[in-house]
């Protein structure tokens, strides 16, 4: 029978690869230089995860908890007119420290097309997120909203050109008010 992992190590391990996946994205990751990154070998890696898919998953689970926690952090009233939301979403997601989270999360979202059931909970978490008890928005207009945030928010990281994308969203919200 296997020795069960050790859960110190185990974090620790995640903990690091979170933080190379965010740098690096998870195009072409390969265990040798995840594991050289990391201090450790590609077999205590296999050990500690079982396969290269269950530390993708379990890498994506430990970046999504560090999101919501950012999430928490910063709470946005919604129940504000919708454009004051979307202005505050905006602020949160198009903030410079949250680029590396962004472009993980449009990298597995276009990833998880080829698995529609890995890329519906992309989706519902943040209707659910915008459109939440309390809010002024509504689940239709929660996915106008995501729509909108997740284009700009692409052309964004995209082409670097914050000032255009930030006026876009200026100029969709006073839409939004009429």
């Amino acid at each position: 029978m296997a020795r069960p992992t050790d859960p110190k190590r185990r974090g620790k391990t995640l903990a690091k690869a979170a933080e190379y996946v965010l740098e690096h994205g998870l195009e072409g990751l390969s265990l040798r230089p995840l594991a050289a990154a990391l201090n450790t070998s590609p077999r205590m890696l296999l050990y500690d995860f079982g396969s290269k898919e269950e530390l993708i998953d379990a890498i994506l689970a430990e970046v999504r908890r560090r999101e919501e926690a950012l999430i928490a952090e910063r709470e946005i009233d919604f129940g504000r007119a919708p454009q004051e939301a979307i202005a505050a979403v905006w602020d949160w997601v198009s903030a410079d420290e949250r680029a590396p989270f962004m472009r993980l999360f449009f990298e597995t979202y276009v990833s998880a097309l080829q698995r529609p059931e890995a890329a519906r909970p992309l989706v519902r978490d943040w209707v659910e997120f915008l459109s939440r008890p309390g809010s002024s928005v509504d689940p239709a207009t929660a996915t106008l909203l995501i729509a909108v945030i997740r284009g700009l928010l692409l052309d964004r990281l995209a082409a670097d050109d914050p000032e255009r994308t930030d006026l876009a969203l200026r100029r969709f919200t006073e839409l939004l008010g009429r």
